[in-house]
């Protein structure tokens, strides 16, 4: 379940970064950053 969440936070991340970049605005791609940052932790947990 976590590695699904996490793949979809990753999905998130992207798109975020990328609304981001396409309005020259900063807080959707920090949003993206911190989805990624959750999504490393999900994956790390969901090994070990």
């Amino acid at each position: 379940m976590k590695k699904i969440v996490a793949i979809l936070l990753i999905i998130l991340g992207v798109i975020m970064i990328g609304l981001s970049i396409k309005l020259g605005v900063y807080p959707p791609g920090i949003t993206g950053i911190g989805f990624f940052a959750i999504a490393a932790v999900f994956l790390s947990r969901a090994s070990g």
